[in-house]
């Protein structure tokens, strides 16, 4: 990459002082930085607690297995209550995964180039969307398995209004995923390799 001379900020001695393109354009953004430095901090913040209680509850489920409350020594390996367990565990997984990127975003650097990749940001809000999907599916089959043949067209209108604030989250946030996807894999004239140059 070019540099960009500047003459009055040299000395007799040195002669010119030569600084890059791109920190020409971090000295000119500051400001712009600083805000998107804080927008990120305080966006990984709120979602890192929302994945704290996901993981929470879904751990504390984990060892309250339906039909394990009464009399019955076992009970029938159901459909239902094999997507229980396996929708907990990787709904604790995701929400987990979610906690630890959240936390590397909080203790990042905030370096420029920091922005211009949102490798970390994408994985934390994929793995947040996925914990609540998970969540919503064990409730389901626990509802499934709970209420049996009897009750089970209570299931339907009971999940379906239970799967609309995460169906209202992921409609408020898929735009934002989608345009840091696309800024990060899609084409752009900034590049992260080189641009120090």
């Amino acid at each position: 990459m070019e540099s960009w001379i500047t003459p009055d900020m040299g000395t007799a001695s040195s002669g010119p002082k030569q600084i890059t393109y791109w920190q020409m354009f971090v000295e000119n953004h500051k400001k712009l930085l600083e805000n998107g430095q804080k927008w990120v901090k305080e966006t990984a913040d709120k979602c890192m607690f929302v994945s704290t209680l996901i993981a929470t509850v879904l751990f504390a489920v984990t060892f309250t297995v339906p039909g394990t409350n009464n009399d019955n020594n076992g009970f029938p390996l159901k459909d239902s209550i094999l997507v229980f367990p396996i929708s907990d565990g990787l709904g604790l997984l995701c929400s987990v995964m979610a906690i630890v990127v959240f936390l590397a975003i909080l203790t990042s650097r905030d370096e420029p180039l920091d922005f211009l990749d949102n490798k970390k940001i994408i994985m934390s809000l994929s793995s947040l969307f996925l914990s609540l999907t998970f969540m919503l599916v064990a409730f389901a089959a626990t509802l499934t398995f709970v209420l049996d043949k009897t009750l089970e067209w209570v299931v339907i209108p009971i999940t379906l209004p239970n799967s609309l604030p995460v169906t209202l989250f992921i409609v408020l946030q898929l735009p934002l995923l989608f345009q840091m996807v696309k800024s990060t894999y899609g084409p752009s004239i900034f590049r992260v390799e080189g641009i120090r140059k």
